[in-house]
């Protein structure tokens, strides 16, 4: 989507930065403007490894949800889904497992568009606006509750979207709402960006993506391991922990780590 001489679609603004978009931008999709593009290429001159930490993000994806299917969890929710691409959530599971059911959640109406348009074909998935910020609204939706009971576990997946919030916004709050809302058995994963000892380039990309959203969220960032671990509280974190996501359960040749931005995962099971 690199060229669009029409008019903008209603409901985005394609001069306002999109951390979805910009995502796209660095996994080498087409599903981007010029604003995202030119944010992204500035947090990449500041951190060049931003690039890398995005294709490992979708690795630690793919090695997750694969464990999930393991462990007989054949129903997803991925809040903060961001832009369809290779080996998303459903693409996984319903290899691994066919019939999983996976709903995809964003409050991007880009997203939402692509997505639908995407899997207006797959009777096991659906896509649904919803807010990570309002947990049991997403979780009351009917078009979720059609397709994913909760009366049985199921896995919530919020990878790389519990950092785009301030600390005002409560994030671990967010989690806890959700562990309370699923039945014993159901899982609930969360990667995140945290905040380095002395790491100049994550104040650099944060003052970039503050200043290219115009929000406040970028200060989400700024959290530390120690902090995002308390977003498990009441929940059994399996083996090794929330930890370098190219350190969970790697498969093959381990990934590099970055040496200045850190992005980290977890899976945690509610007892």
């Amino acid at each position: 989507m690199t060229e669009h001489p029409g008019p903008a679609h209603a409901g985005f603004d394609i001069e306002q930065p999109n951390p979805a978009r910009m995502s796209d931008y660095y996994l080498g999709g087409k599903d981007n403007f010029a604003a995202d593009r030119a944010a992204a290429d500035a947090v990449i001159r500041a951190a060049p490894e931003v690039r890398t930490l995005a294709v490992a993000s979708r690795a630690f994806l793919g090695r997750a949800v694969r464990f999930l299917v393991d462990q007989g969890i054949r129903q997803f929710i991925d809040i903060g889904a961001g832009l369809p691409t290779q080996e998303n959530v459903h693409q996984v599971a319903q290899r691994a497992a066919p019939g999983s059911r996976v709903v995809y959640v964003d409050h991007d109406p880009i997203v939402l568009l692509h997505a639908r348009a995407l899997l207006e074909e797959n009777a096991d998935t659906a896509v649904v606006e919803g807010d990570v910020r309002r947990p049991l609204d997403i979780l009351a939706d009917p078009r979720l509750r059609k397709l994913i009971d909760l009366d049985r576990p199921v896995a919530v997946l919020m990878f790389s979207v519990l950092h785009y919030l301030a600390h005002g916004e409560k994030p671990g709050e967010i989690v806890a709402t959700v562990r309370d809302a699923v039945v014993p058995g159901s899982y609930i994963g969360v990667s995140h960006l945290v905040t380095p000892p002395g790491g100049k380039a994550i104040e650099d990309v944060l003052g970039i993506y503050k200043s290219a959203l115009n929000a406040n969220a970028s200060a989400g960032f700024r959290r530390t391991q120690e902090d995002v671990l308390g977003f498990f509280e009441g929940l059994e974190l399996v083996e090794p922990g929330f930890v370098d996501l190219t350190k969970w359960r790697p498969e093959g040749t381990p990934e590099a780590s970055s040496a200045q931005l850190f992005m980290y995962g977890g899976i945690a099971r509610r007892p």
